[in-house]
């Protein structure tokens, strides 16, 4: 996955927990006596801003967008349905599922996107997890549209397709 550095305005990116951002400015500002660069990221689909040290950018997990290649490993991920299903309370798994969603990892990310999507074959998913499972789809969803210049809807069903769930379940 890129790199956190080297945005200019304009680029797309994708920012840990709140998901694809774009960079509207790049300004400087006085911190104690030293200047310092802030990308000024803007939240697709929200009225919000972040701002991000241009310095620090990949240690907070602010990364270019995936890549096709990245994209197929995705969908190899949600493919490869698993052959146990982690049998921890769904606290425990929550925590790690929060964890994964943190570090911005498209991988981690389908982890969640697969592990919850295949549990939910198997029995109907708890309040907790189904949010979860909005939550990291919405993630995925939004950049891979956002890379491939597609509708979300088109990137949903692929999704959903690979699950064999056309439709979701209802809730």
């Amino acid at each position: 996955m890129g790199d956190g550095g080297g945005f200019e305005v304009g680029d797309r990116a994708f920012y840990p927990v709140h998901g694809v951002v774009e960079v509207v400015r790049i300004e400087e500002k006085d911190m104690g006596g030293s200047t310092q660069s802030f990308y000024v990221l803007a939240i697709l689909g929200l009225d919000r801003r972040i701002l991000v040290p241009t310095a620090n950018a990949a240690t907070v997990g602010l990364r270019r967008l995936v890549t096709e290649e990245e994209i197929d490993a995705v969908k190899k991920i949600l493919a490869d349905k698993p052959a146990v299903f982690n049998l921890e309370t769904w606290n425990r798994r929550a925590r790690t599922f929060g964890e994964k969603i943190k570090t911005g990892s498209v991988i981690d990310i389908a982890e969640i996107v697969r592990e919850l999507g295949w549990l939910r074959e198997k029995k109907a998913l708890a309040f907790g997890e189904r949010r979860t499972l909005d939550s990291a789809m919405g993630l995925l969803v939004k950049e891979i549209s956002v890379s491939r210049g597609q509708p979300e809807a088109d990137t949903k069903l692929e999704i959903d397709t690979i699950f064999g769930l056309p439709d979701p379940p209802p809730a």
